[in-house]
């Protein structure tokens, strides 16, 4: 299963950025292209995805993604530290303690980098409330 969801995931970002690469097709901005593909999986591994969308942040904004402009923003805000995503917590939500986990993740070019970044949540309530409105993982 993780070999296909990485399948998808490449198979996606070629598709964002051209079989030829962005490099190729015409020069890089100065910070390099950024194109990723955010899920949220179901369970500790990853082991069936609930949500998935595209986001392209350079050289242009698009994407599956349904406000690519404000989420392009707010993985730009955490200057290449996507741990940042995590920052600002809603202090006054109360969610279950059941454990039912979900996980976030990016995978795929960041400024011309290779990134790969996930979280894992106890369960959905403490998702929202630990990214408490952050428009990355709102799809």
């Amino acid at each position: 299963m993780r070999l296909r969801i990485a399948a998808v995931s490449a198979a996606t970002l070629l598709a964002l950025t051209g079989a030829t690469g962005v490099a190729a097709a015409r020069p890089a901005a100065p910070t390099g292209p950024s194109a990723v593909v955010l899920t949220v999986t179901q369970g500790e591994y990853g082991a069936t995805v609930t949500k998935a969308a595209t986001l392209s942040c350079a050289p242009t904004v698009k994407g599956t993604h349904p406000d690519p402009q404000a989420a392009c923003a707010a993985l730009a805000a955490t200057t290449g530290n996507l741990d940042a995503l995590l920052a600002a917590p809603d202090p006054n939500r109360f969610c279950p303690m059941h454990y039912d986990p979900v996980t976030a993740a990016v995978d795929g070019v960041w400024q011309g980098q290779r990134v790969t970044w996930k979280h894992t949540f106890s369960n959905t309530c403490v998702m929202a409330a630990t990214l408490n409105g952050n428009p990355v993982f709102a799809f």
